[in-house]
């Protein structure tokens, strides 16, 4: 194949010279002499100009369609790609439901026939009914980049709010439809971003949590701050909303407004960052004057509201309970010494509480594998709900007098299932199922624990076609993520199948910084002690080539957001470790991230360059500031989106131009660029499909698989 050399009218890009046998040309991007001073260190910044937005910039526009057209040529001309889309959208093809869940009278629920850009929201006055359409997001834009993010209905189901996410935007609008007649009332609610709206009982309004209209201009760049708490009701425009709360001397702080189910208070979440650390307010809803009263005056614990009886308010903690316990506080007595524990820590971790049936359903995580139990209201165990194997349950919503809930049920090899719930005998039945084309009893998961060097036991799943040989020659895909408390689960993915199909083995190791074991496992994976969410990937890769799975030239690690900052990390320390490399959406630049959207909050997380001692440990494994030229990287494909305002993509544009700039060897080292799309939420599913068989594509190519064989 010839060189060919990618066109742009501007003078500062060119490309160099043939690296390697598929010819791929690199965009040579203009570097800047720009360096900052962190507390006496100079650190140069040469791609600082790629940070700005997209939208705006002619030069960064002109960029992005330079590093596009050399990464499409590239993935279009790899052997077996128009195979595997066929597959992939083959495999997709199937029924997918949401939970059902009932308002007023009626039952809604999601469902996506199997290629719908978006899933089309049901309604049905019973179980056994023809559902009809309620909301079809398909009918709002031709490529399907506008999503119904968000729906939440009155108590007696005459009203729905739902958000609009437009290009995956973290930017909501919200509309309010009458459920009976299915229009939309005049008033548009805007600017609202990680907040969602909480109805009174009268159904005649509801609490919402907004910023500031910013700038024009700086919408997808500019920090959030200064959210303010707000009454809306109906029949009126937004620039009438009433105050409630705000804070103009703590511009970090953010907020979320929830009704109590009977209607008596509004309880007001006060957050700063991503650590689930909180103030509380409450406000008497039968005091229409009254001041919301401060019952929760610091930031040291999780505070994390489930429901009331009367003037006791119940809420999640971890405070003198790492992995979370159940406690309630009466606001006429709110002094700590009167607090009173309902359900005490377990051995495992508690994640979620709901208020159903008259029970508390609890939801623990046993070896990051789903375990949900039942109480009374004064903590008394009643069951354990019985699932079909180890896998994820997630679900078991609604209200105090309700006698059923649904939740849905999957594993690697399992699809999702629905199953009804009645909580008045405990027994599950199926309400839907997925129907894939594929045998569930080809495939096998395991557990694993693998032992790090500090004594930390690490445990991983490993998923794959029953009979692979443990000769090391196994094609394997290593995933991860460990951060903000975030556990992964054993669940179904269609990727993950077609990669499996592939003759790939799946891993997925629980890393340090997770959710999986509490806060102290949480905790030991950030600020000063990030670098052990790196060690325990590094741990993980070395473990699957140590016990046969794989080899360092068919190993490949993948991660989206705080994944694509673990993979960018870990490549930069260990290139050689790796058989391709898989970074997503990632934080890259750990000097400069608090400076854009919602990068303030992930302090809690990361720390902060302007820390002079978290500086030296962001500095240290920042994936931007640590690739280092003369290198040979394992094959690469970055990939990020234009519209991308929760980690903006001027993190992936640097790294992949330093990475270009560094690279010695001759394996590929490309950037995906998405248009119209975000940080994933909200993706039609027709851009789905195609990244996913760019990335298996890629993947497929650099380890050497023969696709032609699967």
């Amino acid at each position: 194949m010839k060189c060919f050399k990618v066109l742009t009218a501007v003078a500062w890009l060119a490309v160099s010279t043939c690296l390697f046998a598929e010819d791929i040309q690199y965009v040579k991007t203009r570097r800047i002499d720009h360096v900052d001073d962190y507390h006496g260190t100079k650190v140069p910044d040469p791609y600082r100009w790629l940070e700005d937005d997209v939208r705006k910039s002619k030069d960064v526009a002109e960029w992005v369609a330079a590093q596009n057209k050399t990464t499409f040529g590239y993935l279009k001309g790899l052997p077996g790609r128009d195979r595997m889309h066929k597959r992939l959208s083959q495999l997709w093809n199937y029924e997918k439901y949401g939970l059902p869940f009932k308002r007023g009278d009626d039952y809604f629920y999601f469902k996506n026939n199997g290629l719908q850009n978006q899933s089309v929201l049901y309604m049905l006055d019973a179980l056994d009914a023809e559902p009809q359409v309620f909301v079809d997001p398909n009918t709002w834009s031709k490529d399907g980049t506008v999503a119904l993010s968000s729906t939440l209905f009155s108590d007696d189901g005459r009203y729905m709010a739902y958000s609009i996410a437009e290009a995956g935007s973290d930017w909501r609008t919200w509309k309010i439809k009458n459920v009976a007649t299915r229009e939309d009332l005049d008033e548009e609610l805007e600017w609202i971003k990680f907040n969602t709206p909480s109805w009174t009982k009268d159904g005649r309004g509801f609490f919402y949590g907004r910023y500031p209209e910013p700038k024009e201009g700086a919408e997808f760049q500019s920090l959030n701050l200064n959210q303010k708490v707000y009454y809306h009701r109906l029949g009126t425009s937004q620039s009438e909303d009433v105050l409630v709360y705000h804070r103009p001397d703590h511009p970090e702080w953010g907020y979320n407004a929830t009704v109590t189910e009977d209607g008596k208070f509004v309880i007001i979440t006060v957050w700063k960052g991503t650590d689930d650390n909180y103030r509380i307010l409450y406000k008497d809803l039968n005091e229409p004057y009254g001041m919301p009263v401060e019952l929760i005056d610091h930031f040291n614990d999780e505070y994390s509201i489930v429901g009331n009886d009367g003037s006791t308010l119940f809420f999640i903690t971890n405070k003198n309970a790492p992995r979370r316990r159940l406690i309630g506080i009466d606001i006429r007595k709110p002094d700590e010494e009167h607090w009173r524990e309902i359900i005490p820590q377990s051995e495992n971790t508690l994640r979620s509480i709901d208020l159903v049936g008259n029970m508390f359903v609890a939801s623990y995580l046993k070896d990051a594998k789903t375990q949900v139990k039942m109480f009374t209201p004064s903590g008394k165990f009643v069951r354990e709900v019985e699932f079909p194997g180890i896998g994820s349950a997630r679900g078991f919503g609604g209200r105090r007098a309700d006698t059923e809930t649904f939740y849905s049920f999957s594993s690697f090899s399992t699809p999702s299932s629905i199953y009804r719930y009645d909580l008045l005998t405990g027994k599950s039945e199926l309400f839907r199922q997925a129907n894939v084309k594929f045998s569930p009893d080809d495939f096998e998961v395991k557990q694993v624990f693998i032992a790090i060097k500090d004594g930390t036991r690490i445990p991983m799943f490993i998923a794959h076609r029953k009979g692979i040989k443990l000769d090391g020659n196994n094609p394997t895909l290593l995933y991860g993520y460990g951060g903000f408390n975030i556990p992964l689960t054993p669940r179904f993915s269609i990727s993950r199948l077609a990669w499996m199909e592939m003759g790939g083995v799946f891993a997925m190791p629980n890393l340090r910084g997770g959710g999986e074991y509490g806060a102290k496992w949480h905790k030991a994976g950030t600020k000063l002690q990030k670098q052990n969410v790196f060690d325990d990937f590094i741990a993980a890769a070395e473990w699957l080539i140590a016990n046969k799975y794989t080899q360092s030239s068919r190993l490949a690690i993948q991660g989206g957001s705080n994944g694509g900052l673990l993979v960018g990390a870990c490549m930069t320390q260990r290139p050689e470790l790796y058989g391709a490399c898989l970074p997503a959406v990632g934080v890259m630049d750990m000097l400069r991230f608090q400076k854009f959207t919602a990068g303030r909050f992930w302090v809690d997380d990361y720390g902060s360059s302007d820390n002079p001692d978290e500086f030296k440990a962001l500095l240290a494994y920042s994936p931007y500031h640590n690739l280092k030229p003369g290198t040979k990287y394992p094959p690469t494909m970055v990939t990020t989106a234009d519209t991308d305002d929760r980690v903006v993509p001027g993190h992936s544009f640097k790294f992949a131009a330093a990475l270009q700039h560094a690279h010695a060897g001759k394996a590929p080292v490309l950037i995906r660029i998405e248009s119209r799309a975000g940080h994933g939420a909200g993706k039609p599913t027709s851009k789905i499909i195609e990244e996913v068989t760019d990335a298996w594509s890629f993947l497929a190519k650099n380890l050497k698989m023969n696709v032609d064989e699967n």
